[in-house]
């Protein structure tokens, strides 16, 4: 603590060896600030707040039909955003300040005055704003509010219809996109289902509950068969010891003949074409080939048919014997039983060629079903994407008709822009003030920089220390009455011309005061 002590008496010391220059040094920064501070020409401040209310009575309403955007947060954005260059720009041509720029250089050095002198205040939270200027000139500081209150209204409403026209684009155009990519889902939906139409995707149980209804009509099919093939052989064994009498040889007796074997197989084929007529086309070639089967079936029938007449022609004895009616009941009842067995038999073969397809079918039913989950799977997508745009486009119209019926922010002009009577700055009496303190701190380091630059040494241990040199002795300064005289007469004149330097300054903050007190 002594050292420190120590060095700051001897830095004290050096620096008074320079305090004239100091003063001088002090007196002429003061002279000069002084001066500049009264020359500073006054400047107004023009002003003016506009409330910003956010409360619509058709908010509430729409809720849940329109898209509710954040107009605090917009206001609050717009309001931080307002000064930038162009707005800048157009502020300056709607205040008419561009009539004095003949320049590129001075319309680059208003635009950086305009953009640091405006100012925008949000006070408090009620979205209340405080738009402000100061210029020499109070007229025009108060043009230059009223332009910059004008751009900060229309600024809003241009973004908000510029954001809604650049958002029902964006909305049409992912609509149309999304449209194609369903119409090429779909298309390729129903080429699958085309594809694979057997499998009976979209219908209930699919392939495996078709399986199951197969087996159960074949099952069906083949005990219906038993049945009557049981029936047939049951009528066979009755017909055992009975003797066949044709009829008597009259118009039209051949349809009345029956030749069980024959007329089962002419039954089963008209069964069977039938059942495909219910399928398929006459042109189909299982019709044609089923038709030509009955047409043969019945040309043999007929040559049977005379073959037995010629039979019984040479043998009239047998011919003229009269039929045995029950014998020729049971033939008939054999023809229809061997009719309905043919008949049962094409329906079992049928039924089983297509459970053995649908056997076949199931073993690629599951690689079918992941096909046909993942194409619904990006339909689903595609079209929950697609009508929630068309949802939200239909949203967008609804606001863009709300705004327009009634605007979602209103801007009120609580206080219009006007400018201040009296001056609001600058305000000499700080100024002067700093200037004061400034100038006796600039005196302060040109004292302690000369003694630096030219230092002294004032005791034998610094000498020593600083040369590092062994110091035989001292020799002291006799000090004389005329001596102390001499420095006491320094000291007056000093500290008179660092009071006369206060005095002053104190003069002329006194008079700041006073002629701003007048003009308040």
């Amino acid at each position: 603590m002594e050292e420190l002590l120590r060095q700051a008496r001897l830095v004290l010391r050096g620096m008074w060896r320079h305090h004239w220059l100091g003063l001088l040094v002090a007196w002429g920064v003061g002279l000069a600030a002084g001066l500049a501070i009264f020359v500073m020409p006054d400047k107004y401040e023009a002003s003016a707040r506009v409330f910003v209310d956010t409360d619509s009575v058709l908010k509430p309403l729409m809720a849940g039909l329109t898209i509710q955007a954040n107009t605090e947060q917009q206001i609050a954005m717009l309001s931080r955003t307002l000064i930038s260059r162009p707005n800048v720009e157009k502020l300056i041509r709607m205040a008419d300040l561009d009539l004095e720029v003949n320049s590129p250089g001075q319309k680059e050095a208003l635009i950086e005055k305009m953009t640091s002198a405006l100012n925008i205040k949000s006070v408090g939270r009620d979205n209340l704003y405080t738009l402000g200027y100061r210029d020499t000139d109070p007229e025009r500081a108060r043009k230059v509010v009223q332009s910059l209150t004008t751009i900060f209204v229309e600024s809003s409403l241009g973004d908000k219809r510029s954001d809604t026209d650049s958002a029902r684009k964006f909305i049409d155009e992912q609509i149309s996109v999304y449209q194609k990519k369903l119409e090429e889902a779909e298309n390729r939906l129903k080429q699958f289902k085309l594809k694979n139409i057997e499998m009976g995707l979209d219908k209930d149980g699919g392939a495996g509950g078709r399986l199951t209804e197969l087996s159960t009509q074949l099952a069906q099919a083949r005990l219906e068969l038993r049945e009557a093939e049981n029936s047939r052989d049951a009528i066979k064994r009755q017909l055992v010891g009975e003797e066949p009498v044709l009829l008597p040889d009259t118009p039209g007796s051949e349809s009345a003949v029956s030749i069980p074997d024959i007329d089962g197989r002419i039954d089963a084929q008209k069964r069977n074409l039938d059942a495909m007529l219910q399928r398929f086309t006459e042109q189909h070639p299982d019709v044609l080939n089923s038709r030509r089967i009955i047409k043969e079936l019945e040309e043999q029938k007929h040559q049977e048919i005379a073959l037995r007449k010629k039979a019984a022609a040479a043998n009239p004895m047998a011919a003229s014997v009269n039929a045995n009616p029950a014998y020729q009941q049971m033939k008939v009842s054999l023809t229809e039983a061997e009719a309905t067995v043919a008949a049962l038999r094409v329906r079992v073969a049928e039924y089983d060629s297509r459970y053995a397809k649908g056997i076949g079918n199931i073993k690629l039913l599951p690689e079918v079903e992941a096909e046909y989950t993942q194409l619904n799977r990006d339909y689903d997508v595609n079209k929950k994407n697609y009508d929630n745009l068309v949802q939200r486009r239909e949203s967008a119209s609804i606001s863009e008709g709300m705004t327009d019926v009634s605007s979602v922010a209103d801007f009120r002009l609580i206080d219009p822009p006007r400018a201040s009577r009296t001056p609001v700055g600058p305000n000499r009496v700080v100024l002067l003030s700093l200037a004061l303190v400034a100038s006796l701190a600039v005196g302060l380091a040109v004292s302690f920089a000369a003694s630096q630059l030219r230092p002294t040494f004032f005791d034998a241990r610094t000498l020593r220390e600083v040369t590092e040199l062994p110091l035989l002795g001292t020799v002291s300064r006799n000090i004389t009455p005329a001596d102390q005289q001499k420095e006491r007469k320094d000291k007056l004149r000093f500290f008179t011309g660092l009071g006369g330097f206060g005095a002053l300054y104190g003069l002329a903050i006194a008079v700041a005061a006073i002629i701003i007190f007048r003009a308040g």
